[in-house]
């Protein structure tokens, strides 16, 4: 199934893209795509309620908003270098660990918002990522069970300021979680719907420029261990978000580097996970 969720910010209402590309409202199903609803195993049932009762369900207009795809979680983590080229564009080498850092969850937004820079921002970077979504609560999980602990997948844009992120010291948090640096989606695929998720293509273009071009395959870390990895330091909740890294091609690892100034486009895809576009600008 493809999840979606649509209508003004901080008041979407559930919805389900269909296999033909229609998308229909779930709301007599669930009330959102949030903790409670991963937590109570409702995404198992929902692909049954949608073949047997689709056709009562309202239609959503193509000229509707589209949030992101799951409700605000508990918490987004998002793990560093995990792209052997990515750490050797950064100067870093690949780290014998998994990179972890967390990012605010009030920077999420739609896939097709505006990306705000933010005030006094001169190193506003871009970075295309797979995002995994949990599905049930994990703690201390066997990397062979980890893959059972996956609701989906979604496509994110894990925008950074890279003047707060590196050179304001403390951690890598403040350049990450400005507003709207967290488009997520423009659908949740379950992991029937998408496939092997270590095997798909991912790209990111600003102003039609392809910057980032690459494939999971490349990942240092795989999705299995990145979970059980985690749950050894704390207990993944349904909903929450892990970004697995992004691939080369960001502006900060070219030379001379290069950000984004207002009025530039973002584009980016994931296969499978559908695209995104954010149109950069200036805060205020």
């Amino acid at each position: 199934m493809k999840l979606i969720r649509y209508g003004a910010p901080e008041a979407e209402k559930p919805g389900v893209q269909l296999p033909d590309g229609r998308r229909i409202d779930v709301s007599a199903f669930t009330n959102d795509f949030d903790e409670r609803f991963f937590a109570s195993g409702k995404i198992k049932d929902l692909a049954d309620w949608v073949a047997t009762n689709a056709a009562n369900c309202p239609v959503i207009a193509d000229s509707e908003r589209l949030g992101p795809s799951v409700a605000r979680p508990s918490k987004i983590i998002c793990i560093g270098l995990n792209y052997a080229k990515h750490a050797a564009e950064s100067g870093m080498a690949v780290p014998a660990e998994p990179v972890v850092f967390f990012k605010a969850t009030s920077a999420i937004c739609g896939p097709y918002d505006n990306l705000i820079i933010p005030k006094n921002s001169q190193k506003t970077d871009w970075e295309v990522e797979l995002a995994v979504v949990i599905g049930k609560k994990a703690s201390y999980v066997e990397e062979a069970d980890a893959m059972d602990h996956v609701a989906g997948y979604l496509l994110h844009n894990d925008y950074s300021e890279r003047e707060f992120q590196l050179e304001r010291s403390g951690q890598w948090v403040k350049g990450k979680s400005a507003d709207t640096f967290a488009p997520l989606g423009p659908y949740l695929a379950t992991p029937d719907e998408l496939g092997d998720p270590h095997n798909l293509r991912l790209w990111l273009s600003v102003n039609g420029e392809m910057l980032q071009d690459s494939n999971t395959d490349d990942l240092v870390f795989k999705i299995p261990h990145l979970i059980h990895y985690l749950s050894q330091f704390m207990t993944l909740l349904p909903g929450d978000v892990i970004s697995t890294g992004t691939p080369f091609g960001v502006g900060l690892g070219f030379n001379p580097p290069r950000y984004l100034k207002p009025g530039d486009v973002v584009e980016l895809g994931i296969d499978g996970l559908g695209t995104q576009k954010q149109v950069a600008q200036a805060w205020g």
